[in-house]
């Protein structure tokens, strides 16, 4: 057992409490470890925050504008944007996009060559160091590709990014390895909350997903650098929930009981969705044969698109459709078939992005599919909970973190509490069976191979 006496930092008080045990016999309260929570590290660690929440808004700008100019509006959402334009322009964006990107990532691979831009892999391999100059590029080529309708989520570029911003800032300041591991870890992480304005949300992720530790001296950073990349995004971004206005729902035995069964469903569909997103990155476009991918994959999309349009995006406004207690029995079934393919289609072309909104909407597409289903046997619960409590079940099983999935879903809606009880009991079942099946998550699934 570590000393207070020896311990770092060090207690002002070195007498011990009459009980003689130490401090330390907490099992979060210990020391720093390898990444000493000095002033420098304080320092760069408000800096990353700083820089993630500017990064956020940058990228957001691009996206959004990217959006109004891809499908010709200036408010309300994308959505309903894409129903509006013609077939001509939904496939036209599209084709556009594979286009631009297929050539940009190209150059961008071939001119950053041994370059890295994977944070997961450089974390987890101990190593933390990343391309400033590939990640920017990747970030910004990734939000072009999904504003004019990919889909592939929107957070991989502000994840990125904040974690770049926390790469760059140990070279500066000389932080040693374990604190650039932390500084980066945070910063990927306060990406995500700054976007998305989830700040405990985003500290979740930080510290269940990326770092695998909930100690107090992981918390602590992770905690501060999300609060401040969200209060920065404020600059440009609203402060409101993702998903506005839906409702408070409210526990009852039905959904309670749907829960317990809709927990192993999910967890036997995320497992075999992490096995589809691991298979396709690793058998993504390589080479120039990726300049092309991305024009056949995206204008797929834009076929498929024909029929169902609201497959164009990162999935935000099909969830939040799902949340209000929208959408047939038919549709969402066929929302929930296609969102995953189109997904991993456009991963497979070689484009780069994040899969944390189209994973959240399929779940909430799954809940809300079997919520109709089951209200015709128990009625009495709106099918928006139902989506809602299948959104947080995916989240944790396919991140393999229910504690992120929980949160997330909640800061998302500002709303979910009262169905706490049965929103808990899905997303451990699900998380549970999908650990037990198999163990992967979207992000460890996604890792390159072994060098």
């Amino acid at each position: 057992m570590v000393s207070e006496r020896i311990r770092v930092p060090a207690p002002l008080l070195k007498r011990r409490l009459p009980s003689g045990r130490g401090a330390t016999e907490q099992p979060n309260v210990k020391g720093d470890g390898d990444a000493q929570l000095n002033v420098r590290f304080w320092i760069a660690l408000v800096l990353t925050g700083v820089a993630t929440g500017l990064f956020g808004d940058l990228m957001m700008l691009i996206l959004f504008n990217v959006q109004h100019l891809a499908f010709g509006y200036h408010t309300g959402s994308l959505e309903t944007a894409v129903l509006r334009s013609s077939d001509t322009r939904r496939i036209a964006s599209l084709l556009i996009a594979g286009s631009v990107g297929g050539i940009l990532w190209y150059l961008l691979r071939r001119f950053t060559k041994g370059e890295s831009s994977d944070v997961d892999d450089q974390i987890w391999r101990g190593k933390s160091r990343l391309s400033f100059r590939r990640c920017l590029g990747t970030s910004v080529i990734s939000e072009l590709v999904v504003g004019m309708g990919a889909s592939i989520g929107r957070e991989q570029a502000p994840k990125v990014m904040g974690a770049a911003s926390g790469s760059q800032l140990s070279d500066w300041l000389g932080l040693t390895p374990g604190q650039r591991k932390l500084l980066v870890a945070c910063g990927s992480g306060a990406g995500l909350a700054a976007v998305y304005n989830v700040p405990l949300g985003g500290a979740f992720f930080t510290i269940e997903v990326v770092l695998g530790t909930i100690s107090l001296p992981a918390v602590l950073p992770a905690i501060t650098c999300s609060f401040v990349a969200t209060g920065v995004a404020w600059l440009y971004l609203p402060r409101n929930a993702t998903y506005l206005d839906i409702p408070q729902y409210h526990f009852t035995m039905s959904v309670m009981v749907w829960s317990l069964v809709m927990g192993l469903v999910v967890g036997g569909f995320a497992s075999l969705y992490i096995r589809l997103i691991g298979w396709v990155s690793h058998h993504s476009a390589r080479g120039r044969l990726a300049i092309v991918a991305p024009i056949v994959a995206f204008g797929a999309l834009g076929l498929i698109g024909f029929a169902y349009p609201q497959l164009f995006g990162n999935g935000k406004d099909m969830a939040h459709g799902v949340f209000l207690g929208q959408g047939t029995l038919l549709l969402l079934l066929a929302l929930f078939a296609l969102k995953p393919v189109v997904t991993a289609m456009c991963l497979q072309s070689g484009a780069s992005g994040g899969l944390f909104t189209p994973t959240l909407s399929t779940g909430a597409l799954l809940g809300g599919f079997l919520g109709l289903l089951w209200i015709h046997i128990w009625p009495g619960t709106s099918v928006g909970a139902f989506g809602m409590i299948g959104a947080a079940a995916m989240i944790g099983a396919s991140m393999q973190a229910p504690l992120s999935g929980l949160a997330l879903v909640l800061e998302l809606t500002h709303s979910g509490f009262g169905l706490m009880v049965p929103m808990m009991a899905a997303t451990v079942i699900a998380t549970i069976v999908a650990r037990h099946i198999d163990g992967y998550s979207i992000y460890s699934a996604r890792l390159p191979g072994i060098e």
